[in-house]
């Protein structure tokens, strides 16, 4: 027998986890759920992270939970909003987003060290010799998603206009800013500070924290079913990284993931404000 290629088994195995779903009608009880999620990483390392939390929730509920990969976070706001995913992993401003077209409701955010919130951090190769954001003046940028507006939002926060930089790119994925920054390609990256502490001291050191933000969030598509949203908020409230049931599935989703709180609405306002005076599309002029 004739073995396809990897790199062609990849791409059809994403499309059919694509095809797996279509809208649900409001109400309707589900046979199957949906679980998307906005491409933070490469499409290889989201099925690693996100298959053993569709696992748990699928064993959890006795229902069937596929996954959805979307490969940007527009497309995975809009497979939310419009019902094709019954539930979603999203950073705070896809969720913001998705929010505001009314159509989701937030259910748990991930808890980090204890707390929850996450931060932005900017970072530069180990032995580069910036030790201020001022410093980044005229120097190369990597970004990760060009939607992503919070990361834009963190640098100009932190004091140093996009205009000032002497260009910036978007790689979509923080593996690919990782790598960026560390073969020199960029003099400097943002990431999640989770993603950072994997990478601080082996490539990567920290030049700048952003103030808490509110964190990733689990959220659900309007009209789920009442008890369908109480059982997947009740199975991911107990899950614990040293747990052997719920254990596997958060630390494969992020190894500094302690467990998920209850998400409110009102939690992501700072979000909203960070990123008012960025235009809808988030579009910007980045320099070559």
């Amino acid at each position: 027998m004739r073995h396809l290629p990897l790199r062609w088994l990849l791409p059809a195995l994403l499309l059919g986890l694509s095809c797996a779903a279509t809208a649900r009608d409001a109400g309707e009880p589900p046979t199957e759920l949906v679980f998307g999620s906005v491409a933070m990483d490469i499409p290889a390392a989201m099925l690693r992270r996100l298959s053993p939390v569709t696992e748990y929730l699928s064993m959890a509920l006795e229902t069937p939970v596929s996954l959805r990969l979307s490969p940007n976070m527009a497309d995975a706001i809009r497979e939310v909003s419009e019902g094709r995913s019954d539930l979603a992993y999203l950073t705070p401003v896809a969720y913001v987003r998705a929010r505001a077209q009314g159509r989701v409701e937030p259910l748990v955010k991930t808890v980090t060290g204890g707390e929850d919130y996450f931060r932005l951090v900017i970072v530069v190769a180990d032995d580069s010799p910036m030790t201020s954001v001022q410093e980044l003046a005229g120097k190369r940028f990597a970004f990760g998603d060009r939607a992503a507006l919070l990361q834009r939002a963190t640098v100009v926060g932190a004091g140093m206009p996009l205009e000032a930089l002497g260009g910036y790119h978007f790689l979509g994925h923080y593996d690919n800013i990782v790598r960026g920054v560390m073969n020199g390609d960029f003099d400097a990256g943002i990431l999640k500070d989770t993603t950072a502490m994997r990478w601080e001291g082996r490539g990567i050191r920290v030049l700048h924290a952003s103030p808490p933000l509110p964190p990733y969030v689990i959220a659900t598509r309007r009209g789920l079913d009442p008890e369908v949203r109480a059982r997947l908020r009740d199975a991911l409230l107990v899950a614990r990284p040293d747990d052997p049931v719920s254990g596997p599935a958060l630390r494969a989703l992020d190894p500094g993931y302690d467990g998920f709180t209850p998400a409110d609405d009102t939690d992501y306002d700072v979000i909203r404000e960070l990123i008012a005076p960025f235009s809808p599309t988030g579009r910007a002029t980045a320099k070559p």
